[in-house]
């Protein structure tokens, strides 16, 4: 037991220690072309349990159904209970920022137009999937770190009709749709 602690504080370094390094790179410029016909989105889901909500954004902006791709972060989360999204958790943490978790690999393995982040909270697991998720434009919430994010829209968690509007709004002024 006293080994799986020391471990787990050691893997928390390795991450923060990564997270840094790749906050000081430049970012990696994905080369598509202007337009929003891929959404990724990593949601809080301990914070705001209606993920689901972001399909919304399929009509909204005239996208594909299967445009959008949903992942959750749960503080813990029991796997073989049954979730709407894909989900991940603290537990999926390896070495050097790793995030060892199918869910999040399937994530990974696509190029989105826009990312979303949707959470406040400073956490190092949503952090790290930011950071390694190719998207052109990122969008995150005000309580965020401004170099994880392009845009920055500083609307309540809660609210979600009030950050798609805002969403809507910024995205037309950048000529994106």
């Amino acid at each position: 037991m006293f080994l799986k602690g020391l471990q787990d504080k050691f893997k928390v370094k390795s991450g923060h220690k990564y997270l840094r390094e790749e906050l000081e790179k430049p970012s990696k410029s994905v080369s598509r072309e202007k337009g929003i016909t891929s959404v990724g989105c990593i949601v809080d889901v301990d914070k705001f349990q209606k993920a689901e909500a972001f399909y919304e954004l399929i009509e909204e902006f005239s996208l594909r159904p299967n445009a959008i791709k949903i992942i959750g972060y749960k503080r813990e989360y029991d796997k073989n209970s049954p979730y709407a999204i894909q989900m991940f958790s603290d537990k999926d943490l390896g070495w050097k920022g790793q995030i060892e978790n199918s869910y999040v690999l399937e994530f990974l393995s696509r190029e989105y137009d826009m990312l979303i982040n949707y959470y406040e909270e400073d956490n190092l697991m949503m952090k790290l999937l930011s950071v390694k998720t190719p998207a052109r434009l990122k969008v995150g919430l005000g309580a965020q770190d401004p170099k994880i994010n392009d845009l920055i829209l500083n609307t309540p968690l809660g609210d979600f009709t009030l950050f798609k509007s805002e969403l809507k709004k910024y995205l037309k002024v950048l000529k994106e749709i």
